[in-house]
């Protein structure tokens, strides 16, 4: 059996599963690359009642292979670089070590999907470093996107681990050097300072720089939060990189028009305008 909620923390319960199970609920997309083997996988939560409802829907799919859970953060670390297992998930608050704390005792760097209470400026993060998250309570359906995801990405190159990813987005008082796009199965990597401009639509923003544009699921006010201080926001739908502004051109009504060096020209709204004059443009 996989390990249980009576484990004390200074045990470590680990599990073999020898059966070969049949997906019966978690189904995987069509278009999944097929894995010809299992992947090790564990578990990292303090709440009993939260490993047993994952680890009862993790063993519904073939390709996992449960190999151990872990009760608090220190129970976590030393099983992570005990087993080394492929993926873990990951609670982000736990008593011993939290999850950032986890990331930062091991050597071992799996594939990490965190499992978190909802905390919109936490999931703005993730989605700014295309992490894989969970929300508790999740079901059946959130699961299987997320692990549709994984099994179509093992293989593929990303120039950053998911474990460094992770730091990065659980180390709130750093700005942004990075941002993670998700196309598809890749992950870009797409450094800040190349950015001319983020232009938001709904709970999506398109990255414009020299050479593309990226759309990334993520909300304008929660990513001005996190960009460093020579980004400027001059309009609801619109956030500059002042390093690529060419000029500001005054407007009628005391507004402005910011020119970037790609030529783009974008009207400053009448109240970021007043900023902008504050901030002795």
């Amino acid at each position: 059996m996989v390990a249980s909620g009576t484990e004390t923390p200074d045990s470590l319960q680990f599990m073999q599963a020898f059966a070969i199970m049949e997906m019966t609920a978690v189904t995987v997309a069509p278009d999944a690359a097929p894995l010809e083997r299992r992947v090790a996988t564990l578990i990292a939560d303090d709440e009993p009642l939260a490993r047993s409802r994952l680890r009862q829907l993790l063993e519904e799919v073939p390709w996992i292979s449960l190999v151990a859970e872990a009760s608090d953060g220190s129970e976590a670390a030393r099983a992570i670089d005990a087993l080394k297992p492929e993926l873990v998930f990951l609670d982000v608050v736990m008593p011993g070590l939290t999850g950032l704390e986890v990331l930062g005792a091991i050597t071992h760097q799996p594939t990490v999907v965190f499992t978190t209470a909802y905390d919109r400026f936490a999931v703005a993060a993730f989605e700014a470093q295309a992490l894989d998250y969970l929300l508790k309570p999740f079901g059946r359906r959130r699961l299987s996107g997320a692990l549709d995801r994984i099994r179509a990405s093992f293989g593929e190159p990303c120039e950053t681990s998911s474990v460094d990813r992770a730091r990065a987005a659980l180390t709130t008082s750093t700005p942004l050097e990075w941002l993670f796009v998700r196309e598809r199965v890749r992950i870009t990597p797409v450094n800040v300072s190349d950015v001319f401009r983020f232009e938001g639509s709904d709970d999506y923003v398109t990255i414009h720089t020299a050479e593309r544009r990226l759309l990334a699921n993520l909300r304008m006010t929660d990513l001005e939060r996190m960009l460093p201080s020579g980004f400027v926001r001059i309009h609801r739908s619109h956030i500059v990189n002042l390093a690529k502004v060419e000029s500001f051109v005054a407007e009628p009504r005391a507004r402005y028009a910011v020119v970037l060096r790609d030529g783009t020209r974008l009207s400053a709204s009448r109240e970021y305008a007043r900023l902008l004059r504050e901030r002795a443009i």
